[in-house]
């Protein structure tokens, strides 16, 4: 089968960051779907493993977190799938990754894809979808009763991106928050207005002086999505005493003790805990990716696909890379077809 991987950590201009090969079908065992890849979206974690994680002396990596595409045989423990069931994931960042033509993943943290979107644009929606529910709903602990949310605020750090556009769409379908987005452009910020943001305010300014200037209260709720460590201080002072404060990028250095006068607590998302650990709840996964289809389905939740980069090969990988790298992407890249 034809998969795109590397074989040792190279900045994305360099001929060989990423290669084009072949390597032999996978066989489904245990609770394993085969699933035959139609499209992929590129995420920050596939540059992040590609600069700096090697693969063994003599081996080539295949990476790659968001997939959409047709089951076509099954290992012998599954029971939530069958063969022709079109189906979408995020994977597991300990196995191989979906940039390759057939691609063997966990059923537990597998979705039905929605019916009502084509396969590029459900591959942009996966795990920007897992990352912003779980962050939402697990570790902030939102209520989905919209009664139990009237009066509080969410501030989404860096809401043009892949998450936080997915993030901005779930709180303002599912709970009654006052959605705060953060962008630094005009288009972005148009973005954001339009996937359900009540406020936009200007991420390049200090965020607590933005929040003053729109006259509005100490935010509950702050999902920082990027630049923790710019906005630290900033967050210590517009978050609300007893707020909650969600992150999930890898800021250098923050001090906790910022948040201590108001009691506000911390917490971290990270999107493969549950598969990496195999975690009794992983199978939470499949079915929140069920739920969303759902929303996806009625029309409450949209694709956040962007760009769409053409064939899913090393050329079009490298340019998507490339992109992500520059920090200046909107929404999703999504590659399709082998």
């Amino acid at each position: 089968m034809k998969a795109i991987a590397y074989r040792q950590s190279l900045p994305i201009e360099h001929a060989d960051s990423l290669i084009d090969i072949e390597l032999p079908t996978p066989q489904a065992t245990g609770r394993d779907l085969l699933v035959e890849v139609r499209a992929i979206s590129v995420n920050p974690v596939d540059t992040k493993i590609r600069r700096n994680v090697a693969p063994a002396e003599g081996q080539a990596k295949v990476i790659g977190w968001d997939a959409a595409g047709v089951v076509r045989a099954v290992g012998p423990d599954v029971t939530l799938f069958k063969p022709g069931d079109e189906v979408w994931y995020a994977g597991d960042l300990t196995r191989a990754g979906t940039n390759s033509e057939l691609h063997l993943v966990d059923e537990r943290i597998v979705g039905h894809k929605p019916k009502n979107i084509d396969f590029a644009q459900a591959a942009a929606l996966p795990l920007t979808t897992i990352t912003a529910w779980e962050l939402l709903f697990d570790r902030l602990e939102v209520s989905r009763d919209a009664s139990a949310t009237q009066g509080k605020s969410l501030l989404v750090i860096g809401a043009a991106g892949g998450v936080g556009s997915i993030l901005v769409q779930l709180a303002r379908q599912l709970t009654g928050l006052t959605i705060i987005g953060t962008a630094s452009r005009a288009e972005t910020g148009e973005w954001i207005k339009q996937l359900g943001a009540h406020h936009v305010i200007d991420h390049s300014k200090p965020l607590n002086e933005e929040i003053s200037r729109l006259g509005l209260p100490p935010v509950t709720y702050v999902a920082a999505l990027n630049q923790t460590d710019h906005h630290w201080a900033a967050i210590g002072e517009l978050v609300a005493p007893q707020g909650k404060v969600a992150l999930i990028d890898d800021p250098a250095a923050i001090d906790v003790r910022t948040l201590k006068r108001k009691s506000v607590s911390l917490h971290w998302e990270f999107m493969y805990t549950r598969s990496m650990f195999q975690t009794d709840d992983i199978q939470k996964q499949h079915q929140l990716l069920n739920d969303v289809a759902r929303l996806v389905e009625t029309g409450a939740v949209k694709t956040t696909l962007a760009e769409r980069y053409g064939k899913i090969n090393a050329a079009n990988l490298k340019r998507a890379h490339a992109l992500i790298e520059s920090n200046t992407a909107k929404g999703k890249i999504v590659l399709e077809g082998f």
